[in-house]
């Protein structure tokens, strides 16, 4: 029993010191990365162009996702600063605004995907779809929609109590948790994954077609630098873009896939009967799954 207690003892230790010092570096190296982002991609030289106005939509999300969660669940976690569970209203916001920005960002991230796929095309009419205005109506008609979307938090968000003097904020049990749960594991964990994954590689699929073009010297195509036997049908600001592009997907898969692992094994294992030690590594694998999900929304002006 000593020894029980003790190593859930420890588990809540490391929880605590992880949250309770890498809360604010991570804070900080988000804030700064989103600002240092923001500067680079509004510059005249890039703002025009629709994938900069998708990275700019981006990092705004990243921005506001480090202090409607990031910020909140560190105090929680790792300060013991329960004001979120003091005042159902402000559970309610900032479990909305959580969803809404954790959905959002990929979204931006998928869009950007999307216009690079047109901008690599070999077919000029397919190329000439990348435009800025396009660019803006996603991002306002994709904000709209998710905000919409998620405002079933406003309402059936709840401050649930685990034990005496443990207190949270989440969605109650029942029919509702359980669609919550697979939404967040099906369309969150893998079908998110798999579409930038995919559009990934379908982009780079694209640049090697256009690397076997041959050039017409009579044919006048937008944004191609013509050589003697070759084009070159994307510019260098282009190519660079197409790269950040990639790994920010890279980065944002690869920080995922713990907080989905966790949830498939949660879904997998709900009806079982757990002890309370069980209980409490379920708990901690996923608070780090979920500090792991952070890094992907701090770390890319750095990567980039």
């Amino acid at each position: 029993m000593s020894s029980s207690i003790d190593f859930t003892a420890s588990l809540t230790s490391i929880q605590t010191n992880l949250y309770r010092i890498g809360g604010p570096i991570i804070i900080i190296i988000g804030t700064t990365s989103s600002i240092i982002s923001l500067t680079v991609f509004c510059k005249k030289v890039l703002r025009k162009n629709p994938c900069s106005v998708y990275f700019v939509a981006f990092n705004v999300i990243n921005f506001l996702y480090v202090y409607a969660s990031i910020l909140p669940t560190s105090l929680s976690l790792g300060y013991a600063l329960h004001f979120v569970t003091e005042n159902l209203p402000i559970c309610r916001l900032l479990i909305y605004t959580t969803f809404l920005f954790d959905c959002l960002s990929p979204f931006y991230l998928i869009m950007a995907s999307v216009d690079r796929i047109l901008i690599t095309s070999s077919n000029v009419s397919v190329r000439q779809r990348s435009t800025c205005r396009l660019a803006y109506k996603c991002i306002i008609g994709g904000a709209l929609f998710w905000m919409l979307f998620q405002s079933h938090a406003l309402v059936w968000t709840n401050i649930l109590q685990v034990e005496s003097n443990y207190l949270y904020c989440y969605f109650s049990a029942g029919v509702y948790f359980t669609f919550i749960a697979y939404y967040s594991l099906i369309i969150k964990g893998i079908f998110v994954p798999l579409l930038m994954a995919s559009f990934g590689l379908w982009t780079i699929k694209n640049i090697r077609n256009i690397r076997r073009i041959r050039v017409n010297p009579h044919l006048i195509i937008p944004r191609v630098r013509t050589t003697n036997t070759t084009t070159t049908l994307l510019n260098s600001k282009d190519r660079q873009l197409v790269l950040i592009l990639l790994v920010n997907i890279i980065i944002y898969i690869v920080f995922s896939f713990m907080l989905t692992a966790v949830a498939m094994y949660e879904q997998i294992t709900q009806n079982d009967t757990k002890s309370f030690e069980q209980i409490q590594i379920d708990l901690f694998a996923r608070n780090i799954a979920i500090f792991s999900t952070y890094i992907p929304f701090c770390v890319n002006s750095y990567i980039n």
